[in-house]
C-alpha cells in the first residue's frame, strides 16, 4: 500500500494579479470551493470598443457543484464588478456586509437578476461553508464595511486582507480590528494573501480625516460655487464634503448617475449622514445663490463621459459651468488616466475655473496600506507562506522582498500567475499546474463575443481607416458587368485624392480582366488577389496600409 497523501487547500488567483482590478481567487479544499471576490477591470486603451473586462471562470464553471459560496471583501467594482455575470452562470450563495451587497442589489437589479441568495455579514461573525469556516474581520479602506477574510481550513487558517489600510482616526471611528490579527498570528497562519497596491510607497497612508481638514479650510474661502469630483464609491469622502458644506451652509446637488445610486443606497442603509434638506434637485439649484451650492459630481478620472468631463467641454445637460467656480478633483488618477485627466483640468482652467488637485492640496489620500502598514501586519500575522496579491507585477515582485527582508523563507513565498495552482499543507506548498484563467470582454450585452481577431480589426480600423471594392460580374462567364467602385473610410478624403482613386480602381480592373483571362470566377480567390494587388499599390504610393474589403455580385 502506498502512504497515502495529505488532502491539501489549493489557493487558485483567476484574477487581479499583473493588473489593477479584476479581483477573484479560489480557495479549494476537496470537494468544497469558497470563492473571494469577483471584480472586473475597465479596458485598456488598445481594447476599443469594449466597455469592462471580467475574468474568465470557466474552472468555476466546471467545478460549479463544488462552490459553496462567493464571499465579497468590500463593495468597489474591480472586487464586485463581474457578479452581475457570474451569477448568471453559476448559482451560489453570496456573503458580504450589508453596504457591499447593498450595492450589489443594486448591480443585480439593473441587469434583471431577481432572487439571488445574497447574506447580509458582520466583523466578527463566522461561516460555516462545507469543510470551512470564513471569519470576517474588519479593516479600514476607502469605501465603509470593507472586511479581510480569515479562512479556516482542516489545513490551518488563510487570511485575506482584501483591500484595507491602518487609519488610527478613522471617518466612522471603527479602526481596523489589528487585535484579531494578532490573535490569529499567535495562533499560527497558514498562508496570507495581502494587497500589494502601494507597497512601493514609503511611511503609512494618510488619515482619511486630513481630506476633511482640508475641505474645511476650502470651503470657508471658497466665494462661488464648489464641484468636488471623487469615486462615487468613496462614502467616507462624500460624507467629509456634506460636513464641509453643512458647516458653511451649503445645499448639494448630487451628479452622476454611479454617484446617485452610491448616495441613495449610502443613506438609506445608513452609512451616510446627512441632514434633511441638504440634498436638492438639480433642477433647483439655480434658486440659490452661487456661495450656497456644492456639486458631487463623478468624472475624477477624467471618463469622457462622466458629469466633470461634460461640464468642462459644455456637454452637461442641465449645468453649464460658470467662471469663478472651484473645482476640487479628490481622486488620484488610476495609472493610464494621467492623460485624460490633464485633459480634463486644462480645459477646466480655460473655462475660468479654478482647480484643485492632489498636486497642491491634501484633498485625497489612498484607500491602500503603504510599506510601514504592510509591514506591521505581516508581523503580526507571521504566516508560513505568503502570496502577494492586487497589483501590478512590481508590486508584487517588492511585496515579496518585503516579506523576505521581514523574515520569511525565500522558499516560502509564492508570486503566482493568474490561474496557477498553489498547493499548501502544513508541511509543504508547492505549484501544481494551471488552470483556465484570462480576459472575457463585455461589449454592449455581447460577454465574451469579442476576442482577439475583432479587436485586432478594430485596431487596424481606426489606425488605417477601410477601402471597400464593390464590383458586380455575371454569374456564367465571370465578366465584370459594373464596377470597380472604391468607397474610402476613414482612409483619405476622396475629393482630394481622386488621382489616387482613379489609379487603384485601375489596378483593380486589372487583376479583374487578368482573372477572366485566365478563367479564375472563385470568389475566394477573386477576393484575395484584388486585396493584394490594391494593399501593394496604396502601400508604395502612400505608405499606408487600409483594411481592404472586396464585396462581389453576380447577376
Amino acid at each position: 500500500m502506498g502512504k497515502q497523501q495529505t488532502p491539501k487547500v489549493k489557493i487558485i488567483p483567476l484574477g487581479g494579479l499583473y493588473e489593477i482590478g479584476k479581483n477573484i481567487t479560489v480557495i479549494e479544499y476537496k470537494n468544497d470551493i469558497i470563492v473571494v471576490d469577483c471584480g472586473i477591470i475597465f479596458p485598456e486603451d488598445e481594447m476599443l470598443g469594449i466597455d469592462v473586462v471580467i475574468p474568465d471562470i470557466t474552472y468555476l464553471e466546471r467545478n460549479k457543484d463544488k462552490i459553496r459560496a462567493i464571499v465579497l471583501t468590500h463593495g468597489h467594482e474591480d472586487h464586485i464588478g463581474a457578479l452581475p455575470y457570474v451569477l448568471q452562470k453559476v448559482s451560489t450563495p453570496v456573503y458580504g456586509t450589508k453596504l457591499t451587497l447593498g450595492l450589489v442589489e443594486n448591480k443585480l437589479n439593473e441587469k434583471g437578476i431577481k432572487n439571488a441568495n445574497l447574506n447580509i455579514v458582520k466583523a466578527g461573525q463566522k461561516t460555516k461553508l462545507g469543510s470551512m469556516v470564513v471569519e470576517y474581520i474588519r479593516v479600514n479602506h476607502s469605501i465603509p464595511d470593507a472586511v479581510a477574510l480569515a479562512i479556516h481550513t482542516p489545513e490551518g487558517a488563510i487570511v485575506h486582507t482584501g483591500d484595507f489600510k491602518i487609519d488610527y482616526t478613522p471617518i466612522n471611528g471603527k479602526m481596523m480590528d489589528l487585535n484579531r490579527f494578532a490573535d490569529l498570528g499567535s495562533r499560527g497562519v497558514l498562508a496570507l494573501l495581502a494587497d500589494s497596491t502601494n507597497v512601493e510607497r514609503t511611511g503609512s497612508t494618510m488619515s482619511e480625516k486630513t481630506v476633511g481638514n482640508t475641505f474645511n479650510d476650502i470651503f470657508m474661502d471658497a466665494e462661488g460655487r464648489i464641484i468636488v469630483a471623487t469615486f462615487a464609491s468613496n462614502v467616507h469622502r462624500i460624507q467629509q464634503i456634506v460636513n464641509a458644506a453643512v458647516m458653511f451652509d451649503r445645499k448639494i446637488v448630487v451628479s452622476g448617475r454611479s454617484m446617485i445610486n452610491v448616495v441613495k443606497v449610502s443613506t438609506e442603509l445608513g452609512y451616510l449622514d446627512i441632514p434633511e434638506g441638504t440634498i436638492i434637485d438639480i433642477n433647483d439649484m439655480n434658486k440659490y445663490p452661487d456661495n450656497k451650492i456644492t456639486i458631487i459630481t463623478t468624472g475624477s478620472q477624467g471618463e469622457p463621459m462622466a458629469a466633470l468631463s461634460r461640464l468642462a467641454f459644455s456637454d452637461h445637460r442641465k449645468m453649464e459651468l460658470i467662471p469663478g467656480d472651484l473645482v476640487i478633483i479628490s481622486a488620484t488618477p488610476i495609472p493610464g488616466n494621467e492623460k485624460t485627466v490633464a485633459r480634463v483640468i486644462n480645459q477646466l482652467f480655460k473655462k475660468g475655473a479654478n482647480v484643485i488637485y492632489e498636486a497642491l492640496a491634501d484633498v485625497h489620500v489612498s484607500g491602500h496600506a503603504c510599506k510601514e502598514e504592510l509591514k506591521l501586519i505581516h508581523s503580526l500575522i507571521k504566516p508560513k507562506y505568503f502570496i502577494p496579491v492586487h497589483g501590478e507585477y512590481r508590486h508584487l515582485k517588492q511585496h515579496a522582498q518585503l516579506a523576505e527582508d521581514l523574515g520569511l523563507d525565500r522558499d516560502n513565498i509564492f508570486i503566482l500567475e493568474n490561474g496557477s495552482v498553489l498547493e499548501v499543507c502544513r508541511s509543504d506548498a508547492k505549484l501544481n499546474g494551471n488552470v483556465p484563467s484570462g480576459h472575457i470582454l463585455v461589449d454592449g450585452l455581447g460577454v465574451g463575443d469579442v476576442g482577439n481577431i475583432v479587436l485586432r480589426d478594430r485596431k487596424h480600423l481606426s489606425e488605417d481607416g477601410l477601402i471597400v471594392v464593390v464590383v458586380t460580374i455575371k454569374k456564367e462567364d465571370g465578366k465584370v458587368v459594373s464596377g470597380p467602385d472604391l468607397v474610402s473610410r476613414g482612409f483619405v478624403y476622396v475629393r482630394e485624392s481622386e488621382d489616387l482613386m482613379v489609379e487603384a480602381k485601375n489596378v483593380v480592373r486589372n487583376v479583374l480582366l487578368d482573372c477572366e483571362k485566365n478563367q479564375i470566377t472563385d470568389w475566394s480567390t477573386l477576393k484575395s488577389r484584388v486585396r493584394d494587388s490594391l494593399r501593394n499599390y496604396l502601400y508604395q504610393k502612400i505608405k499606408r496600409n487600409p483594411m481592404i474589403l472586396p464585396i462581389i455580385m453576380e447577376i
